[in-house]
């Protein structure tokens, strides 16, 4: 093993956020049970957020980004693995609070990985990422909640994105008829290879609402937040249910009790960073069992070296990527 490798590091300069590619030796990793040479890492938004300093993301300086990583065990430690194991981690605070998968090697507590399902390889697992695995956890509780695809059409938000683009994938493949909100119309023809039956300017939603209005949802995932999942919630059918998970559009929500009391909708918050482990396989499953290899390539806006990172988090940030961006960490 080659003690030199290759990382970002992130250090506060004069209150600034300086994001530079450095040379480290595996000694200098946090000491945790098991040591992962890193194959793939992915780009999520909050990464983008970390790397440029735009969001208070990173919880303490130095600190190596990146909260998603999938590669094989050198060191197993004390641990259940095995020296060969290849494995994923998302969450568990990595990237912010520990160091993160954009480095060729690792250190993780042997409580955040898991074992790659069978069908999946470390490639496809990143394509996937922690937006994956968040649009596999609105699925399962749009489906735990009883809304069957004869219920009525669902509808799903920012779905250029790769929470977005996922979930698309997952409840077209499993029946549902599935609309999508996006911006962009470049991205129509795309969001319709994903599944989407249609596609809502996302104008439609990003409104001021009535307290209740037509009721047109079965169910939605929400990425948007603010007016958008205002919008939503106004417009389920009775014992409907919205997965919220993110807040592009904003983090106030102004509504009121009117579709919780007279239509019995449910909002369901959507973390995936702290997920029991159980939950954690039972949606990688969901994953494994219904996203084809072919959905894997159409969802991929790029792969990139660690060095295209920095320029990358900018296109992440003014909405120029489409999908999911992989950075392998063997180039």
């Amino acid at each position: 093993m080659n003690d030199r490798f290759k990382a970002m590091m992130l250090k506060q300069v004069n209150g600034e956020t300086v994001a530079e590619i450095s040379q480290l030796s595996v000694q200098e990793l946090p000491e945790h049970q098991i040591l992962v040479r890193v194959h793939y890492s992915s780009l999520n938004y909050k990464d983008a957020l970390a790397i440029t300093g735009k969001g208070k993301i990173i919880k303490s300086f130095p600190m190596v980004p990146g909260i998603d990583l999938a590669g094989e065990i050198v060191d197993a430690g004390d641990s259940e693995f095995k020296v060969g194991n290849q494995v994923v981690s998302t969450g568990w605070g990595v990237g912010e609070e520990h160091w993160g998968g954009l480095g060729q090697y690792a250190r993780l507590d042997a409580d955040w990985p898991l074992l790659i399902p069978a069908a999946m390889d470390m490639r496809s697992t990143m394509i996937m990422g922690t937006a994956g695995l968040t649009a596999a956890f609105c699925t399962l509780a749009i489906q735990d909640h009883g809304i069957r695809p004869e219920d009525g059409p669902v509808l799903v938000t920012g779905a250029g994105g790769g929470v977005g683009g996922v979930s698309i994938m997952l409840l077209a493949k499993l029946g549902y008829e599935v609309h999508a909100v996006s911006g962009r119309e470049s991205l129509h023809q795309y969001l319709q290879q994903l599944g989407a039956a249609s596609v809502v300017h996302r104008k439609e939603f990003a409104r001021d609402n009535k307290p209740l209005e037509k009721a047109n949802w079965s169910a939605a995932v929400d990425t948007a937040g603010g007016d958008t999942l205002a919008t939503l919630l106004a417009q389920l059918r009775p014992e409907g249910i919205v997965a919220a998970c993110g807040n592009a559009g904003g983090i106030q929500l102004n509504t009121t009790v009117f579709p919780f009391i007279l239509r019995g909708v449910t909002l369901h918050g959507i973390s995936s960073v702290y997920a029991p482990m159980d939950s954690r396989k039972r949606a990688w499953k969901l994953i494994a069992d219904n996203i084809s290899a072919d959905y894997y390539d159409l969802l991929t806006d790029r792969e990139i070296s660690l060095d295209e990172v920095r320029e990358t988090c900018e296109d992440l940030l003014d909405g120029k990527i489409q999908g999911r961006v992989i950075v392998n960490m063997l180039r």
